[in-house]
């Protein structure tokens, strides 16, 4: 069975550390250059810091050979568990292949959601397979890409974890009918220009 992997700092604090230890620490973004989250996360363990670089089996053809290897399960991107102060702002920065961490500045820094971090960790460590997924809203506008309804563009409306409804309009009309769809069959589509 294929499973995820990570890339955890062997200074990443035990469980039963007292809470003083995990006072102001946050999770952060840090944006790498391609192919160098691997390298970053080395340079930032290195240095003291706690990366968590989610990886994922893909499937990679090599000679003629299909193989899998070991991916990012986000691509250009690890996550940091740090208290952010400024001298470790710029430290951080020294690592080659940061390009900066998200939201950029040092005083304008924003924190990803602990239990946003927690579920990828759990996925991790469950060892289940994991797929890349587009990210999509309830309410965007997707089109199916796989199946029957391949081509059909409408409104995405979730009902369960893996199933949705697409909502198929007719605005002159000012009505709708609606079929389920499997989230693996739709990508969303770019915003519509404002007019």
């Amino acid at each position: 069975m294929l499973t995820a992997n990570h890339h955890l700092s062997e200074s990443a604090p035990a469980a039963d550390d007292d809470l003083a230890f995990h006072a102001g620490r946050a999770w952060y973004a840090i944006w790498t250059k391609s192919n160098c989250e691997r390298l970053v996360a080395q340079q930032l363990t290195a240095k003291g810091f706690t990366p968590f670089l989610p990886e994922m089996p893909t499937r990679s053809r090599r000679n003629g050979k299909s193989h899998f290897v070991q991916t990012p399960m986000f691509p250009g991107y690890l996550f940091l568990h740090h208290t952010m102060e400024k001298a470790s702002y710029i430290e951080i920065l020294k690592a080659r292949g940061i390009v900066r961490i998200l939201e950029g500045g040092w005083n304008r820094l924003t924190p990803i959601a602990n239990d946003e971090v927690d579920a990828i960790q759990r996925l991790v460590s469950a060892g289940v397979p994991v797929f890349p997924h587009a990210y999509f809203r309830h309410g965007d506008r997707v089109k199916v890409v796989e199946g029957p309804l391949a081509g059909v563009e409408g409104i995405f409306l979730r009902d369960k974890p893996h199933k949705g409804r697409l909502v198929v309009a007719v605005n002159l009309l000012q009505t709708a009918v609606a079929v389920e769809v499997d989230c693996a069959f739709v990508d969303p589509l770019p915003a519509s220009p404002a007019h």
